[in-house]
């Protein structure tokens, strides 16, 4: 069983503290909080009044339970094996938890041998009984890390094809595909 904290510490990595990047379509982000997408949440009152000397400390815990609540929960991570609750927090807290379940949907799909293990999944970007049934196939069959592989290889794509769409995103390819984990090898 996956272990948050674990999870939590590689993505942080990640993340930033305070920034305000006019180039960054979140906007305004605290640790990879977007102002944008998220306004009611209560600790950008705390940062309002704290900027530009913000307490890191003081808001470690709030930013650590706003994660588990709305990335790491919703996707049921804890049931996963670790190196997937890894990259589906990542990718979640990057591109939004639904792309995250697209991306695990998808590439279980690639691995169902034309239907023979499990029936294609619905890219529905939700967990549901069906998703964690292929889970669980592709883990007794010891290939989580091919399916990983696939995951982060539709991640890059998801990447480059922004950024083709999107040509002023390119100043942060750098930091995307630090994300980008092809192979252990």
């Amino acid at each position: 069983m996956a272990n948050f904290d674990v999870a939590f510490e590689k993505t942080m990595k990640h993340e930033g503290f305070y920034s305000f990047d006019k180039h960054d379509a979140g906007g305004e982000t605290y640790r990879g909080i977007s102002r944008r997408f998220y306004p009611e949440w209560k600790p950008w009152t705390i940062i309002d009044k704290q900027k530009p000397n913000i307490n890191h400390q003081e808001l470690d815990h709030l930013v650590k339970s706003f994660y588990k609540k709305h990335y790491w929960n919703p996707n049921l991570l804890d049931i996963f094996p670790q190196n997937i609750a890894d990259e589906m927090f990542d990718t979640g807290v990057n591109l939004g938890k639904r792309t995250a379940a697209r991306f695990l949907q998808q590439a279980l799909s690639y691995l169902n041998k034309n239907e023979q293990l499990f029936s294609d999944l619905v890219d529905d970007g939700i967990i549901g009984p069906k998703t964690l049934e292929a889970l669980e196939i592709i883990r007794n069959r010891k290939e989580t890390e091919l399916l990983l592989k696939i995951m982060n290889v539709l991640q890059g794509n998801h990447y480059l094809s922004y950024m083709k769409k999107s040509p002023t995103q390119e100043i942060f390819a750098r930091g995307w595909f630090t994300r980008v984990k092809i192979s252990k090898e």
